[in-house]
């Protein structure tokens, strides 16, 4: 399956990436900075292409999730290119019925098989799944 975005040069450091749908995607890089940097971008597409599966594997088994944030971090080496070395992806979520043991193995099966992007990544990743106080309610 090939995927396709162009990007186009928006002077300084800002760039705007167009898919075949017409979807955009602002890459900034300038001093001035109104988009996210490149690499702000791949922790947000790494932590949003785990979302996507989580929210659908905690549906499917019937405890959909309430409210769910996700914290990721990523250390990058010193020296160029500078790359994530090590990235935790913190999941946060709460929902009637959803207990800390479900949404740990909805996160690491969606990082271990489901998640492209993490798969796509040369970095140590480290899952972590918190169960807020609020998934105890009802």
């Amino acid at each position: 399956m090939k995927k396709s975005l162009n990007i186009t040069w928006l002077g300084e450091q800002r760039y705007v990436g167009v898919n075949p749908s017409g979807q955009q995607l602002l890459i900034d890089n300038s001093p001035t900075k109104i988009g996210v940097s490149p690499m702000d971008a791949l922790l947000g597409a790494l932590a949003t292409c785990t979302a996507v599966d989580i929210v659908d594997i905690m549906a499917k088994k019937r405890t959909p999730l309430s409210t769910y944030r996700i914290e990721v971090e990523g250390e990058r080496a010193e020296t160029h290119p500078k790359r994530y070395t090590h990235i935790t992806v913190r999941h946060i979520a709460s929902g009637p019925g959803v207990t800390a043991e479900a949404l740990g193995k909805a996160a690491h099966l969606s990082h271990e098989k489901y998640c492209s992007v993490a798969a796509s990544l040369n970095a140590e990743i480290h899952v972590e799944a918190v169960l807020e106080d609020a998934a105890v309610s009802s």
